[in-house]
């Protein structure tokens, strides 16, 4: 399985990264633990999960995931077989949110205490903090890398310009910098073609976009109202994808699927390969059928007319 270069950061990942936000939401710690075996033996190596993950679920409180990830390190004494990307910034009930230094300092301690780890291989900024300076944030990550704690950092859900301007403070001051992206980005969010995606590939920034298979809608799983009733994601996120675009998008998935003797999810993973700036899409199974598809879909490659006819059902 060929792997990819996070940036400049040293780190290689494989090409797919696994969503651990399943973890203590649609999947149980039995079942978490059964998908983390399988994916090690399979290659998929790179977990992304967040203290945030998952507050919204009712009796949680936020860190279920990094508390499953680290009770299976705990268990199967693989931290070394594993990369653990890891992020704050988004409001943990009751506790903060933001990038200042007092409140990232505490969240990282936070993630590294439930990981059971004693380092996280890519933390990321979560969602912008426009109060607090880039360069406070910055200097902190600087810190925390020098401790051994964090390898390189990265970024989510920043727009251009601030995205721009924190690249511009690491080349200015000789702080860390984003090594990579977390944007919105599938087959039917392309709106980060037009601004995001050029500067990261002319940066040398790693674009790792979540939601690949837009909540599992791309999988074909979602046909009707009717379908969105299968799974707590698809009531979640997926139904806003049911319209004419959506539908015309699935045709050529399946099309295509056909073509290949493939499935549509595994296509649709593979439609990110060679795109500039790309690293590697995140997506999640809550199945070890579905975790297969995913190992299949980080080892296909599409020609330039499957390519083609994807990008004109999505335009």
């Amino acid at each position: 399985m060929q792997k990819i270069q996070l940036g400049r950061s040293g780190i290689t990942v494989p090409p797919v990264i696994f969503g651990c936000n399943i973890f203590g939401w649609t999947v149980d710690k039995a079942q978490s633990f059964r998908l983390l075996d399988t994916l090690v033996d399979s290659g998929l190596n790179a977990l992304d999960t967040a203290d945030v993950y998952s507050y919204w679920v009712p009796g949680n409180k936020g860190g279920e995931s990094e508390i499953i990830i680290g009770e299976w390190l705990k268990a199967r004494g693989r931290r070394h077989d594993v990369l653990i990307f890891s992020k704050a910034g988004m409001e943990m009930p009751g506790i903060g949110k933001g990038l200042s230094a007092q409140y990232l300092t505490s969240a990282i301690e936070a993630s590294l205490k439930r990981l059971q780890t004693d380092v996280i291989d890519l933390f990321q900024s979560h969602r912008d903090d426009e109060v607090t300076p880039h360069e406070e944030t910055l200097a902190v990550y600087d810190k925390l890398i020098k401790a051994g704690k964090i390898r390189a950092i990265g970024a989510s859900n920043y727009s251009v310009a601030r995205f721009k301007q924190a690249l511009e403070v690491s080349v200015r001051t000789g702080l860390p910098r984003y090594e990579t992206m977390q944007p919105h980005y599938n087959l039917l969010e392309r709106a980060i073609e037009a601004d995001l995606l050029p500067l990261c590939a002319s940066e040398g920034v790693g674009v790792i976009p979540y939601y690949a298979l837009a909540s599992g809608f791309l999988s074909g799983k979602y046909r009707s109202e009717a379908d969105l009733g299968k799974s707590p994601r698809g009531a979640r996120g997926a139904g806003k994808y049911l319209d004419a675009r959506g539908l015309k998008v699935l045709a050529a998935l399946d099309a295509v699927a056909d073509r290949y003797r493939t499935t549509a999810a595994q296509v649709a993973i593979a439609w990110f390969k060679g795109r500039p700036g790309l690293a590697a899409p995140i997506a999640s199974a809550t199945t070890i059928e579905q975790l297969a598809e995913l190992a299949q879909a980080a080892v296909l490659v599409l020609d330039t007319e499957a390519i083609a006819q994807l990008d004109a059902a999505s335009a």
